[in-house]
Formats: structure tokens, sequence, C-alpha cells
């Protein structure tokens, strides 16, 4: 089987395809994110959910969040899981347990987010930044 693999140039595993299980996949078309309204969410802040893992041990939520020149700062956000942020417009003073951190487009955060964090200081309005939430899906 390696030899036959090696001639067709493709991985051994494809000849077994058919036993592989199924892989999640979640699509969300450009300006068709589930707007929601997550706990402790403020006035003028907007959140995407640009999709969601559909199996396995680990929840994935990706958010396009959005503030707007009428956003307020809310700095004491709290959940289980680490949260990964990536900056696409605007500037934040965003804060993490003690520790306050200035990010500007391209700017990037990884955090664990049972420490209390949020947008301390909103620098320039309107913002928009990437979100990636993670944590251990709950056992059914």
């Amino acid at each position: 089987l390696q030899s036959l693999a090696g001639a067709l140039n493709v991985p051994i595993t494809t000849f077994f395809s058919t036993f592989e299980e199924k892989r999640d996949c979640s699509f969300v078309k450009s300006g068709t994110g589930v707007v929601i309204e997550r706990r402790g969410t403020k006035a003028g802040h907007q959140y995407s959910l640009l999709g969601h893992a559909l199996g396995g041990n680990v929840v994935v939520e990706p958010y396009l969040i959005t503030l707007s020149k009428d956003a307020v700062a809310y700095p004491a956000f709290q959940h289980e899981g680490t949260e990964f942020i990536y900056m696409l417009t605007g500037e934040v003073l965003y804060r993490h347990g003690d520790q306050s951190y200035h990010l500007a487009p391209g700017d990037a955060l990884l955090f664990d987010s049972a420490a209390p964090h949020g947008p301390e200081k909103l620098l320039v309005k309107p913002m928009t930044y990437l979100s990636i939430i993670t944590y251990a899906r709950e056992p059914s």
C-alpha cells in the first residue's frame, strides 16, 4: 500500500477514507453572522457570531466585534476559557487583570479569560476586532 500511495502521490490514509470520521466545518457568508448579545454587553457593542464548532470536546466562538462611536468602555468581562483578540480598526486600551495593553490595527492579544478583562479606554472609535473564545464543552 505504501508503494501504491507513493506512486499515486497520495497519503496512505486515502485508501481508508471511507472509514474516516466526518469532520466539522462552519461557513458564514460575509454580513450574515448572527448578531448576539453577550452577558455584560454595553451600549454600542455589537457581537456578530462568525461560526461555531459543531462537535468535539472544545467550544470555539469566533466573533467580529464592532464598537460604535457611542460605545462605552467595559473592562469587567469574565468567563471560562481562553480568548484571542486581533484588532482590525480603531484603537483601544484593553485591560486583562491588572495590566493594560494599547491595541491598534494588526495587534493581537491572547489571554486566560477567567481574569477580568475588556476595553478600558476607547481611544479611536469606531473600532472592530476579532475575538475568538475557546472553552471545554460541558458533558451532556
